[in-house]
């Protein structure tokens, strides 16, 4: 059932210190940084959310904040390791009661898709609702309502459940009721990396965005280039 009162949020997660490829998130893609580009998808969501970037406290990430502060994005800034207490302590801070989590380093989230995971998301009730397995990687999207990710940050104990926000709800399946959105045929090509994590992602992504039109290159087009260029 669909609940009523709902204030969307995406949070977008960054921070500067990536182990493989050091401050990707403010690297250069086509003449705007990384971060610029998942923003600037978002710009094609038809429905209303807070937007917001959330880094940590490191000193590294100041610079994720004058830039945010610079272009006019909302930026909250919370613990480094214990991402699950960012995105609860972000979450609680500006009263979201259904969040959207992508990461800085996706400049290619299928926003078509994302609109239908958050009207699957809310319309069915679900705590938390997904995209993956059949987009390529780096396209899909993960949403999950507040309570849920109440009850993680209260339960989820373990490393990797702090570190990985969605973790607790995949590995107590039993606790959440869980959805996930099915794909046109078009849009599948769950090996296709459309991520930014190596010199390589970096290397495509630039290429994509050079090619097909920065943020408005669909899923199928990204696909087709990808297909024809290997």
């Amino acid at each position: 059932m669909e609940r009523s009162g709902v204030r969307l949020g995406i949070i977008i997660q960054a921070r500067m210190g990536s182990t493989r490829l050091p401050g990707k998130v403010l690297r250069d893609i086509s003449g705007k940084p990384l971060l610029g580009h998942v923003l600037g998808r978002l710009q094609m969501l038809k429905r209303p959310a807070r937007i917001v970037v959330a880094t940590s406290s490191a000193g590294e990430n100041d610079m994720i904040e004058a830039w945010c502060l610079e272009h006019g994005v909302s930026c909250f800034r919370g613990n480094e390791a214990d991402v699950l207490d960012r995105y609860f302590e972000c979450a609680r801070s500006l009263g979201m009661s259904d969040i959207v989590r992508l990461t800085a380093d996706n400049p290619f989230t299928d926003i078509e898709e994302l609109e239908r995971l958050i009207d699957l998301h809310q319309k069915q009730g679900f705590d938390y609702t997904h995209a993956f397995g059949q987009l390529p990687i780096g396209v899909g999207a993960e949403i999950f309502t507040f309570e849920a990710l109440s009850r993680s940050h209260r339960e989820g104990m373990l490393p990797h459940h702090r570190e990985h926000v969605n973790e607790y709800f995949t590995d107590r399946p039993e606790l959440f009721k869980i959805g996930k959105l099915e794909v046109p045929p078009a849009k599948i090509s769950p090996e296709l990396r459309l991520t930014v994590d190596t010199e390589e992602d970096w290397r495509r992504a630039c290429t994509l965005a050079a090619r097909g039109g920065g943020n408005w290159l669909g899923t199928e087009e990204a696909i087709r280039l990808c297909s024809s260029s290997a």
